[in-house]
């Protein structure tokens, strides 16, 4: 069996937009100076408590980017990303390049670094249906540990896999570790840190099929 496993905030739903949207309901005019904040201390908050519950490591990045900066945040606003999670806007040619993968008689799957429930309700964004959903509730840890991965191949045991995602340091270098294909959705224009652990990147999902069948 062929699968195509994605990440899913970033590389399918639009999460910086999701995450300023909701930070400007709160803190108006703050968004743009709290996101890049915002994204260091969550890849900090998943390493040092690889069990805590995503709604949980959402509150806490973002109370750690506003005291970083010095930005007053109520304590019942910190929820505002857990909240307004499901809401937040699917990529434009995502549902096409799903579709177009499923008659090829692709396996589609989701690795994300994200608790059942909210995946759940993201899920009714997308059109594709997913054959498989692995997330961090589900792996006890968070990408870029190899959770997610090992779990993923020692349930469903795939014949070809390919893994595509937009974070080069949660997904690209886990996929390079062990030795699953992957393609970078690289849609923030970055260079890697190492060349190397890049087999093939893309600035969004349009023309995967092709990438994956060549």
């Amino acid at each position: 069996m062929r699968w195509v496993t994605f990440d899913c905030f970033g590389t399918l739903v639009d999460w910086r937009h999701g995450i300023a949207t909701a930070v400007d309901l709160i803190l108006p005019g703050h968004a743009e100076r709290l996101l890049d904040a915002y994204v260091r201390h969550e890849a900090a908050v998943q390493a040092e408590s690889p069990t805590l519950r995503y709604r949980e490591v959402l509150a806490e990045s973002l109370r750690r980017a506003c005291a970083e900066s010095g930005t007053a945040l109520r304590p019942d606003d910190a929820s505002v990303l857990a909240a307004t999670l499901p809401y937040w806007p699917v990529f434009p040619e995502v549902d096409d390049e799903l579709a177009a993968l499923r008659a090829a008689g692709w396996r589609l799957a989701l690795l994300t670094n994200c608790d059942n429930d909210l995946i759940a309700e993201t899920r009714r964004r997308l059109r594709a249906p997913f054959d498989a959903v692995v997330t961090a509730e589900d792996a006890g840890a968070y990408k870029p540990a190899d959770a997610h991965f090992t779990m993923f191949r020692e349930t469903f045991e795939p014949e070809r896999w390919v893994h595509v995602a937009q974070s080069y340091v949660h997904d690209m270098v886990p996929a390079h570790r062990l030795g699953i294909p992957s393609v970078w959705i690289n849609r923030q224009g970055e260079r890697p840190a190492d060349p190397a652990t890049v087999r093939a990147q893309l600035p969004d999902l349009r023309g995967l099929l092709d990438v994956i069948t060549t």
